[in-house]
């Protein structure tokens, strides 16, 4: 793959049909490269969706997800996801979705899917603090800002991946973590997000449910920042390790078509940090103040003492 495209995302929800071995489908997907122990979560939750999206007819769309993260998945190697169809009523369907690795479960989510009805619409409102942010491309991207910096733990593979590898440009409000803590230790903040490029067909998939799995693929990325932000905690800190433990997602409407293809907002605040975990949460944008869609997720955060902060 080259580098600043949208492929590895294409490529982490390409799923091959497999026999299945404990329920009603299965699937199995390949996790994408990172440079760290373990592969990366949003790979599991965009791979899941698109399994769960596969099992349903294109008048029912997936409107929440809810996950566990068991065992750390190994990073380049087939995950087996296996669908078992516990629901499919008039209005609404149910899934579950298991993943495995080397014969053992690491991850499960039950996703439900909405058929729609006609009904009054809401939608809610920037906080105060994202209101009037700073058009995004005026801020660096990730390449950009990284570019003549060094230190911590990053190296030249990891400051590669942050750059290029993670088929989107985010772009910090008030600024990134990669480092140190650029901006306020607040607890809160917004990532502008974009592909690189255009997105791309995803076989069996509807262009409307490859936007939903790009969308719980990207989520993952940035989305305990606001926690390592409030605790003045880079990335690179040596000593930091963090880990997905579960996850929920509810896409509440879909974006028009091609929308995922430019700008969306996602703004992020900590919602608590204690005993070795934290939970943030964050809301998805259009640029014109569309809420497309809202996640929550708690992690371990890990942090050897001594370090500076």
């Amino acid at each position: 793959m080259t580098d600043t495209t949208s492929e590895y995302f294409s490529a982490a929800v390409t799923l091959t049909p497999a026999e299945p071995e404990h329920f009603d489908l299965a699937f199995t997907a390949v996790t994408q490269p990172c440079p760290w122990p373990k592969a990366y979560g949003g790979d599991l939750v965009a791979q899941a969706a698109a399994a769960a999206m596969r099992s349903v007819d294109d008048a029912k769309a997936l409107h929440s997800m809810h996950s566990y993260f068991m065992r750390p998945a190994e990073i380049g190697e087939p995950v087996r996801y296996e669908v078992e169809l516990l629901r499919d009523g008039r209005g609404y369907a149910t899934r579950q979705v298991r993943g495995y690795q080397n014969g053992k479960p690491l991850y499960v989510c039950l996703a439900n899917f909405a058929a729609g009805e006609a009904g009054s619409s809401w939608s809610g409102e920037l906080p105060d603090w994202a209101a009037g942010l700073a058009d995004p491309e005026l801020l660096p991207s990730s390449a950009e800002y990284l570019a003549d910096r060094s230190g911590g733990t990053m190296t030249a593979v990891s400051k590669a991946y942050w750059s290029s590898g993670r088929s989107f440009d985010m772009r910090h409000v008030p600024g990134p973590l990669y480092l140190t803590v650029d901006g306020e230790s607040q607890p809160h903040q917004a990532v502008w997000v974009r592909p690189f490029d255009a997105l791309r067909p995803v076989e069996g998939l509807t262009d409307a449910q490859r936007d939903a799995a790009a969308l719980a693929y990207v989520c993952d990325y940035t989305i305990l920042e606001p926690v390592l932000r409030v605790l003045g905690l880079p990335w690179a800190r040596p000593g930091l390790v963090t880990a997905s433990l579960d996850h929920a997602m509810w896409f509440h409407r879909p974006p028009r078509a091609g929308a995922l293809d430019g700008w969306l907002l996602y703004a992020q605040q900590a919602v608590a940090a204690e005993a070795g975990r934290g939970l943030g949460a964050g809301r998805f944008f259009t640029p014109d103040g569309i809420h497309l869609a809202t996640v929550a997720q708690e992690g371990m955060i890990r942090a050897s003492q001594g370090g500076t902060r």
